[in-house]
């Protein structure tokens, strides 16, 4: 899934070339233009301090230890593969556009309680089967989750992202992801190469 997330990535890259270059590719990638400095670091911020209030969160209603393990090769797809994927499929094709602003947002509402969803915090798919996980940490990470794909679709669709490229959802998701590691591994939740 690593590698084809970088192969996704460099695909939307030679788009976003040929966008610059003034011959956008037919059928290209969805958000395969520049973004200003600005879009990119306000993103970040906001997914930055998503990650702060989560962390916080879980220490404040006592779940922190109740976080999943992770491993260095799902670490790595997380950071790398994981924001290109998961940006393309919702805040670039799942957009809906030339409806108005209310569809729009309506849209990408009812897009974060997917994306939400499929992030396995209400549900596990182990060995064992499939099960339920509706303790307060999994409603908690989920609805982060929401919270997240709500500033990313926001970071998408802004004034200053005036070319509604996905360069400042790919880095702010990167770096939230990151950011997750990070308080992984701090928290002794990051252990094995897979």
């Amino acid at each position: 899934m690593t590698a084809a997330g970088i192969y996704v990535g460099t695909l939307w890259l030679g788009d976003r070339r040929a966008a610059r270059a003034g011959t956008p590719s037919q059928g290209g990638l969805p958000g395969a233009t520049d973004a200003p400095q600005r879009a990119v670091i306000i993103a970040v911020t906001g997914a930055l301090a998503i990650l702060t209030v989560e962390t916080w969160g879980e220490a404040a209603l006592g779940i922190a230890g109740e976080q999943s393990r992770m491993t260095w090769l799902f670490a790595l797809y997380s950071v790398v593969a994981a924001p290109i994927i998961e940006e393309l499929i919702f805040r670039g094709w799942l957009v809906v556009e030339n409806w108005g602003r209310a569809v729009t947002w309506a849209a990408a509402v009812g897009a974060s309680v997917i994306f939400a969803v499929l992030h396995p915090f209400l549900w596990r798919w182990d060995d064992a089967g499939f099960a339920l996980t509706l303790g307060a940490k999994g409603w908690f990470s989920t609805g982060v989750v929401f919270a997240t794909s709500l500033w990313l679709y926001s970071a998408r669709l802004a004034a200053w992202n005036p070319q509604r490229s996905l360069s400042p959802c790919f880095v702010a998701h990167a770096a939230q992801n990151a950011g997750v590691v990070g308080v992984k591994l701090v928290a002794g939740f990051m252990g094995g190469l897979w």
